[in-house]
């Protein structure tokens, strides 16, 4: 280069270099650079995919999932999702031509000339008006089942219109109704006679247990569905025990078991009402029973109602989460199962339970008080679910309006029993008008029978005793039948007479809502139940014309000193018992009762001075009534112990000493017409006695009041029936043992006659007392064996006193089997109850009456002469026990004043 700056001749004559291979130092390191970045890159690529666990290879089993899962499991778990999410529908009644559970072979039958109710009113009915009675009545039609289904319901069905080989059955004019529903039994799980080797009815190894199922203890041979089925009762709900709060599942059976009542096999599964099992059951209870069961401090609770309602809350809320796992797998599992990480989350132990969340089952609930009422109320709106009846239910009807705030919609019904009370705290608050009451707030109630608490055969006695403590005729039959149908999810099937209906039937011999109403025949799906019925003879069935007089609430007693009643039809006392025209009139004056007839001049003078006048229309005339062999007086609350005189155990104690009145128990004994009352010390079962009894008047205040107190020692008691062995005697431990001390005793007795006694208040000197014959010996017995001993034991003390041995049998369910016997010895009988049945052991061999037995103990006493009376087996009893079935006037003469429960429907 020059120094001008020019190229010089020597450079220019060089060769040039390209311009792409002329370094630059800065694009050389960027380029560097980004090699190493690239190289990086690979590296930390390749570093990635080694760490990398491999993929696994496409499986060679197609059974298998990707994920290691059974794909035949998770099938069956998509299976049960579709399983979860069907909503049950009530089974369908009307459509089909044959009854799942009809058998071939069993061939039609036509009932003709009955008189039926249907169960529903006339077509066209407003409901509000329908609510009230309207539409509803007995008609003359003809009955056609075939296919186990009641197929025609016509006023006249011609023998040439139907199948050649139709069974004709003439109903002569009876009463034809759906067979009765009961809603609330044990009968089966909890078999008669109690034995421990049988008894199924509580699993009390949790007080939550609500995945049992009453049908794995249910005993077909149970001799008690046959009975119970001979009262025209043809489904039920057989529940578990009320010892938990969640009991388990139920199941509605019929009452036709095994070859004989025309089925295939005796099993469980063939009683099934619905085979196809629509609808699930299930049993919850609250209040007294399971903190009673449960409750031990510090060890296991509930010990309280505030526990209880933890103990349903911690349950749902474990069946809460389970659901909504399983929703949110259901819902997973649509994209396809091989990409499914896990099986359907499931816990049999909440299967049941959740169910219930789902509405796929329908749930009944023992609840008696208003707090139960209310906190169960709360649970079924905090978890969602729904009660479809609270069972026992004494109380709901002071709370009408807490049973609306249930969750669904619909309020639960009530399953009550008529006049069952007083046995514990929780049923001391009740009301044997709770039917009405509750059907007037809108509500429904049902009548069932816990049996065995009650003979279940006699369900449909319990709706007679709804009708007439007020509650409307049709309202009082729904109540055990169409009514439990629908509760139970069988209204197109149960409990009405109408074409499609599933054909159970029954042909009753009076009005099944009178008393003594016993079924003629009974049908199953269509088949009749017993071969050679026994029928009782009757007057010609008539149906009754429903009263609305019973809708009123009658007063409670006033004392009067002049009162006249009209509108009296019979006269049913001891001196005479004579009927009398309808408008006869019966005028009591001062105590006395001074006319019987027209009684004109009465009347007038009535009408001069303002005397009372009670139309009792078709009323009956009787004396008061005594009860004998309860515990009234004595007794206040059957399980509070602090309201009772207690168990004797080996004392012999005097009732006279023990006496507490005004009770709630005394008072309405009174009301019902019971203004005396014979009662003694009980050994230690509340059907026991041992001691010296009192004779009292119920309506006084106190032992102290004048003439409370008619017979301060009415009778010697004791028991020998089967408590006798538990009942803590020294030395007592056996039947025998128990004869041959009372044996000993009276012989003792006996031979003491002429030695003064020192302490007139002693056993011995009450034993005396009988052993001269001036005091009856009444002993509680209900083995015809046992009986036979007593008379035993009652021909050698008068073989060394010689002289009769006033004795008399209370209880005495197998007397009939000894009747003769018992006639020749002139021994008494007190049937308590005046209907046995085999609750225990020693009354396996009661007779049930008709249709399954020609009458009852009471009618083989009667025939063989026996003298024979009436007692209670239980203090609740009374008004059963005085039920007549007419307007009846009860008095007591008591001084210048008559008390009177007469009232315009009935003194019970």
């Amino acid at each position: 280069m020059d120094g001008k700056g020019g190229v010089s001749s020597f450079e220019s004559a060089l060769p040039k270099t390209p311009r792409w291979q002329r370094r630059n130092p800065r694009r050389c390191r960027r380029l560097r650079f980004l090699a190493l970045g690239c190289l990086c890159f690979i590296a930390f690529a390749q570093w990635k995919q080694l760490s990398r666990p491999p993929s696994p290879a496409l499986p060679q089993n197609p059974d298998i999932t990707i994920h290691g899962l059974s794909v035949k499991r998770l099938q069956d778990d998509l299976a049960t999702c579709e399983r979860l999410r069907k909503k049950p529908q009530d089974p369908i009644g009307a459509g089909r031509e044959r009854n799942a559970r009809y058998i071939d072979g069993h061939a039609p039958t036509l009932i003709k000339d009955a008189t039926v109710w249907v169960g529903e009113p006339a077509a066209g009915t407003p409901p509000g008006a329908a609510r009230k009675g309207a539409g509803f009545s007995w008609s003359k039609a003809d009955v056609y089942l075939e296919h186990g289904l009641i197929k025609r319901v016509e006023s006249s069905i011609a023998l040439s219109s139907v199948a050649s080989n139709t069974v004709v059955f003439n109903a002569n004019g009876r009463p034809l109704t759906a067979g009765i529903i009961d809603m609330h039994s044990h009968a089966g799980v909890d078999s008669l006679p109690e034995l421990v080797g049988n008894e199924d009815i509580n699993e009390e190894s949790s007080d939550t247990t609500p995945y049992i199922r009453s049908i794995d203890g249910l005993q077909p041979a149970d001799h008690q569905i046959q009975v119970i089925k001979s009262g025209g009762v043809t489904t039920s709900l057989m529940l578990p025990g009320s010892a938990n709060n969640m009991g388990g599942e139920a199941y509605v059976i019929k009452h036709a078991v095994g070859k004989a009542d025309g089925r295939n096999e005796t099993s469980a599964a063939d009683m099934l009402a619905d085979p196809d099992r629509n609808w699930r059951f299930m049993k919850m209870a609250c209040g007294e029973n399971p903190k009673r069961v449960y409750g031990r401090p510090g060890k296991q609770g509930p010990t309280s109602r505030l526990g209880e309602s933890w103990e349903f809350r911690h349950a749902f809320e474990q069946v809460t989460k389970l659901v909504r796992d399983q929703d949110d797998w259901c819902s997973a599992v649509t994209a396809g199962v091989h990409d499914m990480q896990s099986y359907l989350p499931q816990e049999l132990r909440w299967e049941s339970l959740g169910a219930l969340l789902r509405h796929q089952v329908r749930l009944n609930t023992h609840c008696y008080t208003i707090p139960d009422l209310e906190a169960f109320v709360d649970h079924t709106n905090e978890f969602k679910f729904r009660v479809r009846a609270f069972h026992h239910a004494h109380q709901t009807y002071l709370v009408p309006e807490i049973l609306k705030r249930a969750y669904g919609g619909e309020p639960p019904a009530s399953a009550l029993f008529a006049d069952n009370m007083w046995y514990k705290a929780e049923a001391n608050v009740a009301s044997e008008y709770a039917g009405k009451i509750l059907y007037d707030n809108g509500l429904t109630p049902v009548y069932v029978s816990d049996n065995p608490v009650l003979n279940a055969q006699h369900v449909v006695f319990e709706a007679a005793k709804g009708y007439k403590y007020g509650l409307p005729y049709h309202a009082a039959l729904a109540a055990v039948t169409t009514a439990p149908a629908e509760l139970l999810g069988f209204g197109k099937r149960l409990g009405k007479v109408k074409p499609g209906f599933d054909a159970d039937i029954v042909v009753w011999d009076s009005d099944p809502l009178s008393v003594g109403a016993a079924p003629v025949q009974v049908w199953i799906d269509g088949t009749a139940q017993f071969e050679n019925p026994v029928e009782l003879k009757k007057p010609v069935a008539e149906v009754m014309a429903p009263s609305e007089n019973l809708s009123t609430i009658p007063d409670a007693p006033v004392a009067m000193d002049d009162v006249i009643f009209t509108g009296v039809s019979k006269v049913l006392t001891k001196d005479e018992a004579k009927g009398l025209s309808s408008t006869n009139v019966v005028v009591v004056s001062k105590g006395a009762v001074t006319c019987v007839g027209s009684c004109e001049s009465e009347l007038q003078a009535a009408s001069r001075h303002g005397t009372p006048i009670i139309n009792l229309q078709n009323g009956y005339l009787t004396d008061s009534f005594t009860a004998f062999g309860s515990k009234i007086g004595l007794n206040a609350i059957d399980a509070e112990k602090n309201t009772d005189n207690g168990p004797s155990g080996s004392a012999f104690t005097r009732a006279e000493d023990g006496l507490a009145l005004d009770t709630q128990k005394t008072n309405i004994s009174y009301t019902y017409g019971v203004t005396k009352a014979i009662s003694a010390p009980r050994l230690m079962g509340l059907g026991t006695h041992h001691g010296m009894s009192v004779g009292f008047l119920t309506g006084s205040r106190n032992s102290l009041d004048n003439n409370a107190i008619f017979a301060p020692d009415a009778a010697v008691h004791y028991t020998l029936d089967l408590h006798i062995k538990s009942a803590g005697q020294p030395d007592i431990t056996s039947i025998s043992a128990a004869v041959g001390a009372l044996r000993r005793k009276l012989l003792t007795a006996a031979s003491k006659r002429a030695d003064p006694v020192p302490d007139t208040y002693s056993e011995n000197f009450y034993l005396q007392r009988v052993v001269n014959g001036s005091l009856p010996l009444v002993v509680t017995v209900h083995s015809a064996d046992v009986m036979a001993s007593l008379l035993r034991v009652k021909r050698a003390v008068e073989d060394a006193t010689h002289t009769p041995l006033r004795m008399v049998v209370y209880g005495g369910a197998e007397s009939h089997l000894v009747a003769r016997e018992l006639a020749a010895a002139r021994v008494g009988v007190v049937l308590a109850p005046a209907f046995a049945y085999r609750v225990k052991w020693d009354q396996r061999r009661a007779l049930t009456g008709a249709p399954l037995t020609n009458g009852t103990a009471v009618d083989r006493l009667l025939e063989a002469g026996v003298v024979t009376g009436m007692g209670l087996a239980e203090d609740w009893e009374l008004g059963s026990w005085t039920e007549l079935g007419e307007s009846r006037l009860c008095f007591s003469l008591v001084g210048a004043t008559v008390e009177t429960t007469a009232s315009a429907s009935m003194c019970m």
